[in-house]
This record gives structure tokens, C-alpha cells and sequence, in this order.
């Protein structure tokens, strides 16, 4: 086994536990492995039922000074009130550790389950709790970590995509027309840099846990500079257009309790849509080398997978085409 090649291999209960005792933890059960691919996490207890998360980041990935800036800006954010789990800090202030080969860090434990985006109460809670990091965001910049580049990403994924063998020769020149269309379409639909903030980045329902109608963001592993709107527009899944602004108008209402929300970057929502959708892609065959990846996702090596991503692309060049306004 390459052990270089699949770092989280070594990952035994017991080396994550050595690791988490080293920062002076006195643990009182073994680690429970959460939903997490990008990174390792774990879930585990001390000795007073405290009930903490350790991440052990994917070698490699972000930089030391990248990884410190996210934690920094969960302490912000913690500090203002915002609903986030902050990082534990030992006696010397820091954040991130190191015990061999990984780099760690532990976060309290934040009890919760995903919304229900068909409840009103909960879209317009989500919307409180994403524009309370936006207002706190908005007041500097990130300097280590990335900015979201519509076109850079963009291209990049496609490339990604077609270095590798996974098309067929059936599927490869449908592949290469629709994507370099989707491309061009994506062109001049950009946005300033100035209207980048700092945001969560990956606001999807799973990374939002609460009760009731109160929730928190969580693993801001995947924050960066991008517009306000790419923390909205992963929580819209309705079908048709009423409905959609709806949702929207749900969510921005909370948002708005704590910042004003720029209309303008509605026209991105799209954009947006299918940015994600070649990245997401190309994010799993870059990540295949990862036992992981084949295990959770094996439906990729089929050829029916290929066949349903191009037809997506596909739907996703009309729905640019038509140019739909989200005017609210």
C-alpha cells in the first residue's frame, strides 16, 4: 500500500486517539467516524461527556496560513454571536496541531439535524444564520485563502475531466461540445471581484444543524471570497420558479435582520448552478485515488453516470440561454 498516496489509511482508532490525548485530552470512548470525505472527522467524548469533533485535514490540500485564516474567522465570528463552533485553542492560543504526518484541530460539538427546505420558519432561520456571517464577512478580506473564479474554476474542471479516460468514445465528443458551450455561455456572466466577502463557501443543508428554528453553520472548510450569494443559492430546491422565490424571499427576509442582501447577484444564481455541477464532478475522479471515493461513490465508474452529468450540462446551457431573472 502507498501510504503516501492514501495518507488517511494510517488513521486507526488508535492513532486518533493518541493524537487527540496529546493535546491533554482524556478521552472516555472510541472515535465515530462522521459524513466527511474532503478531510477525516471524528466525533468523540472526554472524561466529563463533553462531545468534541477532530478534523484531521487532507495533506496537502490548504497551507498552514490558509487553514489558520479559517479558524481565525470562526473565532470572529464566534466572538459576534454568530452560531459556529469556534476551534479549541490550547494554552498557547493555537488552533491547528500536528502529530506526525496530519494536521488536526478540535471543535465543540454542535447537536443538530439538516433543515426542512419546505418550512418556511427554518428558511427564514437559515437565512438569519448565513446573514450573520455575512455581516461579520463583510468587514475585511481573506488574504491566504481562495477567491471563487467563475471562469478559472470552470475551465479547470473541464480539463480535469478530459486529461482522464473516463469518457467513452461515444460520450467524449458530446462532452467536449456541450462543456465548451456551457464555458462560453459562463464567460460574461462573471462577477467584480469587489463583490467578493468572505463567505462559508459550501452552504449546503448538511453543513446547516439545528432545532426548531435556530441553526448553526458548520465546516467551514471551504471558505473563501466569493459573492454573498453562493451561501443562498444551494438552499433553493424548489422545482419551479414561484416557488423558488419563495424560498428566496424566506430566507432573505432573516438574512436582512442582520445585513442588506445585494439584489443584483440573484443573475448569478445559475451561473452559480452549473459552476458546481462540473466541479463537483471533477472533485471526484481528482479524489479517486482515495479508498474512499470509489467505496461512497462507485456509480462514477459507470457509464450511465457519464451519460446523465452530460445531459445535465446540457439542461444547464438552455437554462443560461433563456437567461431567467430572479427579481424579488
Amino acid at each position: 500500500m502507498d501510504d503516501q498516496r492514501h495518507p488517511f489509511e494510517q488513521l486507526s482508532p488508535m492513532r486518533i486517539a493518541d493524537a487527540v490525548e496529546s493535546l491533554g485530552f482524556c478521552l472516555s470512548s472510541e472515535p465515530f467516524a462522521l459524513n466527511s470525505y474532503e478531510n477525516r472527522v471524528f466525533m468523540l467524548c472526554d472524561d466529563e461527556r463533553r462531545r468534541w469533533v477532530v478534523k484531521f485535514y487532507r495533506p496537502g490540500r490548504w497551507r498552514d496560513e490558509q487553514i489558520q485564516e479559517e479558524h481565525d474567522f470562526l473565532t470572529e465570528l464566534s466572538s459576534d454571536g454568530a452560531m459556529v463552533a469556534a476551534p479549541w485553542r490550547d494554552e498557547k492560543g493555537r488552533s491547528l496541531h500536528h502529530r506526525a504526518e496530519f494536521r488536526l484541530t478540535m471543535y465543540p460539538c454542535l447537536p443538530g439535524q439538516a433543515p426542512e427546505l419546505d418550512n418556511p420558519a427554518h428558511l427564514y432561520a437559515l437565512g438569519e444564520a448565513i446573514g450573520q456571517v455575512h455581516a461579520v464577512g463583510r468587514r475585511k478580506t481573506f488574504i491566504h485563502r481562495p477567491v471563487l473564479d467563475l471562469n478559472r474554476v470552470t475551465a479547470a474542471s473541464r480539463e480535469a475531466i478530459l486529461s482522464g479516460s473516463w469518457l467513452t468514445r461515444r460520450q467524449r465528443p458530446a462532452y467536449e461540445r456541450i462543456s465548451a458551450t456551457l464555458q462560453k455561455l459562463l464567460e460574461s456572466r462573471g462577477w467584480p471581484v469587489e463583490a467578493s466577502i468572505r463567505t462559508h463557501g459550501d452552504c449546503h443543508p448538511g453543513n446547516l444543524l439545528g432545532r426548531d428554528e435556530q441553526f448553526a453553520l458548520v465546516d467551514f472548510d471551504d471558505c473563501m471570497m466569493a459573492p454573498a450569494v453562493q451561501d443562498i443559492w444551494m438552499l433553493l430546491s424548489a422545482q419551479n420558479d414561484q416557488e423558488i422565490r419563495a424560498q428566496l424571499s424566506e430566507i432573505l427576509e432573516g438574512y436582512e435582520q442582520y445585513t442588506a442582501f445585494p439584489r443584483q447577484e440573484l443573475e448569478w444564481i445559475e451561473p452559480l448552478r452549473s459552476l458546481r455541477l462540473m466541479r463537483h464532478t471533477a472533485w471526484l475522479i481528482e479524489r479517486w485515488e482515495d479508498p474512499a471515493f470509489p467505496q461512497a461513490f462507485p456509480w462514477v465508474a459507470d457509464e450511465g453516470y457519464w451519460d446523465q452529468h452530460i445531459r445535465q450540462l446540457d439542461q444547464q446551457c438552455l437554462v443560461l440561454d433563456r437567461k431567467t431573472r430572479w427579481i424579488l
